[in-house]
């Protein structure tokens, strides 16, 4: 029963207000926990019969069942241990792999999408923060970003991140990718970029929960993997990281195509 999986049929048939909605309730997932449906509707400027209506459009029976779906997926995460991929049943590892790709994939906004590709065109500069793991990943997608001919920023140690706000400029679009949204080094410097800079968007991927770094950011992307660890050492996919990035070049070569025309 998890909040997510239920969601997941349905996210396509949201206009855009509620999909305004459902990017409120995944963002305070914790915070909305224990509120009433009154409270919760006022949160967010619409009545109670809207908002229950919302709620049966994501799959729900009504809102008890949206509120104890919402604590029992705060409840998995929290309790969530490392798990060592070569230990699980391979047969089932597949289908949740893919199974993460095609959620990834699903809830993907397209409103979002055009909105960063609209900004795309003007061929701003792309900055690229990551850390850790991810670094490998967009490593190849700076690569495939550079192959389009943008000019990618990707600073890839300490001293370049903190330094990097210095030659941001107001048309530039800065993506930040951190699964779990609470690096405190990234957090940190974006808060120095907000103080001190102008720029176009700042755009995260992270994991769907509730996170500081989607909180941070103008457009928010949500990924789904499984966290995999081996002896302590990260292992967790990124397919779904990259499958995000490609879709949104792809989406990019669509219109400047057709503005080609």
């Amino acid at each position: 029963m998890n909040f997510f999986e239920i969601i997941n049929a349905n996210v396509d048939k949201l206009n855009k207000n509620e999909q305004i909605l459902l990017d409120y309730v995944i963002k305070n997932m914790d915070d909305i926990k224990n509120r009433s449906i009154r409270e919760l509707a006022a949160e967010c400027f619409v009545s109670t019969t809207t908002f229950l209506r919302f709620v049966r459009k994501i799959g729900f029976s009504g809102y008890s069942e949206f509120i104890t779906v919402i604590k029992y997926t705060i409840l998995n995460q929290d309790q969530t241990e490392e798990v060592n991929p070569f230990v699980v049943n391979q047969v089932a590892y597949r289908t949740e792999y893919l199974k993460n790709i095609n959620e990834t994939v699903r809830v993907l906004d397209n409103d979002k999408l055009n909105a960063i590709v609209t900004l795309m065109i003007k061929r701003p500069k792309l900055y690229f923060f990551a850390k850790g793991f991810s670094k490998y990943a967009v490593e190849y997608i700076e690569y495939l970003y550079t192959l389009k001919g943008f000019i990618v920023i990707f600073p890839k140690n300490y001293e370049q991140r903190q330094l990097a706000y210095r030659n941001i400029n107001q048309d530039d679009i800065l993506f930040v990718f951190n699964y779990e949204g609470e690096d405190k080094e990234l957090i940190e410097i974006l808060q120095i970029i907000e103080r001190k800079c102008q720029y176009a968007k700042l755009v995260s991927i992270t994991g769907a929960n509730n996170n500081t770094i989607q909180n941070m950011s103008d457009i928010n992307l949500y990924l789904f993997t499984d966290e995999l660890y081996q002896h302590k050492v990260e292992m967790t996919s990124h397919v779904s990281l990259i499958a995000i990035m490609e879709l949104l070049l792809y989406q990019y070569n669509e219109v400047e195509e057709s503005q080609n025309l």
